[in-house]
């Protein structure tokens, strides 16, 4: 699915959060009554605890990298430590937008037509977030490929994918924010059986 294009303030890189006529529903359901809401179903429960998994390990690779940057750990346990998550959290990642973009997003759309726009600045999201995830992943194999350097290269590479992680973190932050802002009052709403995402 190819996104609609977005006006710059409302870019992954630019905005705060999303207009405030697509939060209706938000407003409706606040996020403190989400957690005992009985239409807060399995698969919103679980789309969730991926959302804090992706938060958890980004901010893991990133302290990781720094650690490495900062001396407190060695070359050959932090290469052990670190390509094996960094691998899972591009994979993970990839594969979750893939199936938001072809089956959940429209699902939410065809349920809820005032909340397209939303959806197509979070489709828009995903697209700048994937160019991240090869600059990422690029940065992750100079990384790697640097422990078998001098420290100076090492030290050099580690605090390059360190600002990357966390620049990285502050949209993916921005992004799943957003998503879960639309989606779950949606769903709270309507239910999941209704929208078909059962």
């Amino acid at each position: 699915m190819t996104p609609a294009p977005i006006e710059d303030y409302l870019s992954l890189k630019r905005r705060e959060r999303l207009p405030e006529d697509l939060l209706a529903l938000l407003r409706k359901y606040p996020r403190e009554i989400w957690p005992t809401h009985q239409n807060l179903g399995e698969l919103a429960r679980f789309w969730l605890a991926r959302h804090d998994m992706f938060r958890e390990l980004s901010e893991i690779l990133a302290a990781a990298a720094r650690d490495l940057e900062e001396g407190r750990v060695e070359a050959e346990a932090f290469r052990s430590f670190f390509a094996p998550r960094m691998r899972f959290f591009l994979q993970q990642l990839h594969g979750h937008h893939e199936i938001e973009d072809h089956a959940y997003f429209p699902a939410f759309m065809a349920a809820e037509r005032s909340l397209i726009r939303g959806f197509e600045i979070l489709e828009n999201d995903h697209v700048i977030i994937h160019g991240d995830l090869e600059r990422l992943r690029e940065g992750g194999a100079a990384l790697i490929q640097s422990l078998g350097e001098d420290r100076d290269r090492q030290m050099r590479s580690a605090e390059a994918m360190a600002g990357e992680l966390q620049a990285f973190l502050t949209g993916l932050r921005r992004h799943l924010a957003d998503e879960e802002d639309l989606i779950v009052p949606l769903i709270l709403d309507r239910t999941e059986a209704k929208i078909g995402v059962v």
